[in-house]
């Protein structure tokens, strides 16, 4: 491992914030050329389903042109690559999608994915899919190569520098992972989380009251506002929900 891979990786371990990490993921990966990404994480995978986009992780610094219709309109459903994520680890040239396209094996939906991707400049590129020890859960990251690269030169820079890329990856999901975020809800305030980890430690509506000093009334408000943040609709899934977005037993800075 080069000296600047180990800077990097010891930077992001020590990261408290997903903004930090994710402005120093992209600005380290654009110097292999990759200078598009599109990272996205699930715990709600399903054999049919990813679940609700609006409990989806996505980071990316594409352009809203791109993120707008790809997620917002729901094209990533029919990407090939995504399908290949889903039922694969590891990396994964995108002449993969050449291959398909030779080989006559896509869907019209798959292949008007790939003509918007053509539009915007989306041609060349590596998929990584994450490892996950819950079969609910599902992590990937398209690294978009520059306009100006061909797949034959992304694929002579995975041949160089695959092995780094893939571990600095690796590291950065992993990292991701223990970092507070909220999706598309509210974060829970200071109250709301208390109250939530009270619930979480079995704590009687009761117990809660007398801990926090607040009448019973005032703490079925704050859990019913953290469920309402948290869009679902009893405490024990907001403290299930709350818990994987890691709005729970956070140290305060």
């Amino acid at each position: 491992m080069d000296p600047a891979t180990c800077r990097y990786l010891l930077d992001i371990t020590d990261m408290s914030g997903i903004e930090d990490l994710w402005d120093a993921h992209t600005r380290r990966m654009a110097l292999f050329g990759f200078d598009r990404l599109i990272y996205g994480f699930t715990r709600y995978f399903t054999p049919t389903s990813l679940g609700n986009p609006d409990d989806f992780l996505i980071l990316s610094n594409h352009e809203p042109a791109f993120i707008d219709k790809f997620i917002g309109d729901g094209l990533y459903r029919h990407s090939p690559m995504l399908h290949w994520a889903r039922e694969n680890e590891g990396a994964c040239s995108w002449r993969l999608l050449t291959d398909m396209i030779e080989g006559d094996t896509l869907t019209d939906a798959e292949k008007r994915v790939i003509a918007f991707n053509a539009e915007l400049g989306v041609t060349a590129g590596y998929t990584l899919s994450f490892k996950s020890v819950s079969a609910r859960s599902r992590g990937a990251i398209a690294l978009t190569g520059r306009r100006d690269m061909t797949q034959d030169q992304v694929d002579a820079v995975w041949a160089k520098h695959g092995a780094d890329i893939t571990l600095m990856n690796n590291v950065a999901h992993l990292k991701i992972l223990t970092l507070p975020h909220i999706g598309s809800g509210k974060p829970l305030t200071k109250r709301q989380r208390e109250a939530l980890e009270w619930v979480g430690d079995g704590k009687t509506m009761q117990d809660i009251a007398t801990i926090m000093g607040l009448t019973t009334a005032t703490i079925e408000k704050h859990l019913r506002l953290a469920r309402e943040a948290l869009n679902v609709d009893t405490t024990a899934q907001a403290v299930m929900k709350a818990a994987f977005q890691n709005q729970m037993f956070i140290i305060e800075v």
